[in-house]
């Protein structure tokens, strides 16, 4: 299958290598040229998880990863096009990716953040009417660290991908192209549960707000380990309760892959990254590092646009969401900006005046 990646983080370059050593015919474009001369120059990607380390070359050719800056060249021939990008960056490159996309294609999204929508009506917009399908689902599929221009650490892999399309008619087709990269996908409803499956905003607010003091003071400060107190980890479950109460509300099924599971070690339904794998995440030391609450993209992506969303849907939905809301109040505090104002809200994507059945309809049938 040919696939495409698109970005150069942590997420892209894991997932660049995933699919080459899968066999897939895989293309990793980054729109930053200079970065992709200096990998080209080195020849390969080092790889390091629990298989040991490894290299793989890329860029030469007979590779089955080649590198490009060419969008249009990147997403010609691709039947599944991999976006493993912070949500932030989701209304400029959805733009540009629009009216490049043609009949048959599969985008994927890990995780959206919504983002399915925002592609898809990007493309509407540009004026392309073609039939292609955005699945998002509910985190990352890798825990992973670049370290320098080619060497990466992947500590975890997703082992359970709870996946909703957009629009939801298009599903079977979705799911047939997108098991054969990720067989660890589990259909959900739609994107819209989809988007209530991300992770992201349920674990990294509470873990950046009740830490800013440490991570104000120190160098680096490790959230995940000696930041998950108990303390801290009731506010998430309370959290994570709003986000199963809005689910529910919104009649989407169970399992709603509670937050908690991700926490247990051998009890519980097996979470996202299967047991054990917060263990792996803290002992690999990776997540030690300078989390400037201005900047970071646990406040400008899982808090402004991950929790607006979540307090969003919540208010159409008529469920109240006390501890997303406070949150977010106290991050808009912290950064010096209204953040539900900027964020990625059914208000500012335009859809907060639609009924539940319209909702649904739009869901299902997508925006042409």
């Amino acid at each position: 299958m040919n696939i495409t990646v698109l970005g150069g983080g942590h997420g892209c370059y894991a997932a660049a290598v995933e699919m080459a050593e899968k066999g897939h015919q895989t293309r990793l474009w980054r729109r930053d040229g200079a970065a992709l001369k200096e990998l080209l120059a080195i020849g390969s990607l080092t790889i390091k998880d629990y298989r040991g380390t490894r290299q793989l070359s890329v860029g030469k050719p007979g590779d089955k990863l080649s590198l490009t800056d060419n969008l249009a060249e990147a997403l010609g021939d691709a039947q599944l096009v991999i976006i493993p990008l912070p949500s932030t960056s989701h209304e400029d490159l959805a733009k540009h990716v629009a009216p490049h996309l043609h009949d048959g294609q599969v985008v994927f999204l890990p995780p959206g953040t919504f983002g399915s929508y925002v592609f898809a009506k990007a493309m509407a917009d540009a004026g392309n009417r073609s039939q292609v399908a955005f699945a998002e689902t509910g985190t990352l599929p890798y825990l992973v660290r670049k370290h320098g221009a080619s060497d990466l650490v992947i500590s975890g892999y997703a082992t359970r991908l709870p996946t909703g399309v957009f629009p939801a008619n298009l599903s079977e087709h979705a799911f047939e192209v997108l098991r054969q990269a990720y067989p660890s996908v589990e259909p959900i409803e739609d994107a819209l549960s989809g988007a209530l499956m991300n992770a992201g905003p349920i674990i990294h607010p509470p873990l950046i707000m009740m830490n800013a003091g440490p991570l104000e003071h120190f160098e680096a400060w490790d959230i995940h380990n000696e930041g998950t107190q108990p303390s801290i980890r009731r506010v998430t479950s309370q959290l994570d309760a709003e986000r199963m109460a809005v689910r529910e509300a919104l009649t989407y099924g169970a399992p709603h892959f509670p937050l908690a599971d991700h926490y247990n070690k051998t009890d519980g339904e097996e979470w996202m990254y299967g047991r054990g794998a917060h263990g792996k995440l803290t002992d690999s030391g990776d997540w030690r590092e300078d989390i400037d609450l201005q900047k970071h993209r646990y406040m400008l992506e899982d808090t402004r646009l991950g929790l607006s969303f979540l307090v969003s849907v919540g208010r159409w939905a008529g469920v109240p969401t006390p501890v997303a809301q406070g949150l977010l109040s106290i991050a808009s505090v912290v950064a010096g900006r209204d953040l539900y104002a900027e964020g990625r809200t059914l208000e500012n994507l335009g859809l907060a005046q639609l009924d539940r059945a319209q909702m649904t309809e739009l869901l299902t049938k997508g925006c042409n």
